[in-house]
């Protein structure tokens, strides 16, 4: 059945793939009306989330960036899609990294990064940082229940010589790679909520007090990797630039989670500046205090 869903599907994935930009757009507007009028995905949630985490914001207010967020959204799905066929200097052009040189210098100092990062913008396409790398490239992620589409995944992403790992075989492949002194990059996604008998700390975010991921830090920590932030900006639809903030080229001086903690004051600041480009519809704090 799995099978047969992936063949089903696919045909419409690599159509969409292959459609310029501005006829991509165009389908993402009827997308949307589909998504937010019709179907009304997870709009429960979305408003639940922005209620706890904009509550000095009035429902007009909350309700303007619940639009906003669901254009986005369909946005940043049909560009996901695009990656499949999307080429070099489209993807760079569209997605900037405005100092790359601090990327560049960190790859100077001979060890491995470390990068958290969140869905915001357009986290897809962080991958073509792997165009600027010298080091072998890592994206951390949950395996997907369909294989075939799990397969599809890696497909896209080989594109930009990025391997993806699994939460489960992240820290195997970070050991082994340590192990026999490869220098690497890795990808966290660090905003999600962790399952909560996992949860080793609780900090609030966003002004709520909720368990966080601390996988980054630990991992920079235990073999000495810079740790750095990516914070993405939606300059215009399509269009995205990309800064790199340094958090620390030193993890193991640094008192327990207080790295973790400084990541989600970078996220919580990149939030509130723009919150219709967060993705809003994972419970995020499904688990709070």
């Amino acid at each position: 059945m799995q099978y047969f869903i992936y063949l089903l599907v696919y045909p419409i994935i690599w159509l969409i793939s292959i459609l310029p930009f501005r006829l991509l757009y165009i389908f993402s507007d009827i997308v949307y009306f589909l998504v937010y009028r019709i179907v009304k995905y997870r709009k429960k949630t979305v408003k639940e989330n922005l209620a706890l985490a904009l509550p000095h914001l009035s429902d007009e207010e909350r309700f303007i960036i619940e639009k906003k967020f669901y254009h986005h959204m369909c946005d940043v799905f049909l560009e996901m899609i695009k990656t499949l066929n999307i080429s070099k200097n489209e993807i760079c052009k569209r997605f900037v990294f405005k100092n790359i040189e601090v990327y560049k210098e960190l790859e100077k100092q001979g060890k491995s990064i470390a990068i958290v990062c969140s869905h915001y913008a357009n986290y897809e396409w962080i991958i073509s940082l792997n165009y600027y790398s010298e080091f072998s490239s890592y994206g951390i992620y949950k395996q997907l229940k369909n294989p075939y589409f799990d397969k599809l995944v890696h497909k896209i992403r080989s594109r930009f010589n990025a391997k993806l790992v699994t939460t489960k075989k992240t820290i195997p492949t970070i050991i082994e790679n340590s192990k026999n002194n490869i220098l690497s990059v890795y990808g966290f996604a660090s905003d999600q909520s962790p399952h909560i008998k996992s949860a080793f700390h609780w900090e609030k975010f966003m002004g709520i007090e909720v368990p966080v991921h601390t996988g980054a830090e630990m991992l920079s920590k235990r073999y000495n990797m810079n740790l750095v932030y990516l914070n993405t900006k939606k300059i215009k639809r399509g269009y995205y630039e990309a800064t790199l903030e340094t958090i620390s080229t030193n993890p193991k001086e640094a008192p327990n989670y207080q790295l973790t903690d400084q990541y989600l004051k970078l996220l919580e600041k990149q939030i509130y500046e723009e919150p219709e480009y967060y993705l809003w519809t994972h419970r995020r704090w499904k688990y709070r205090r």
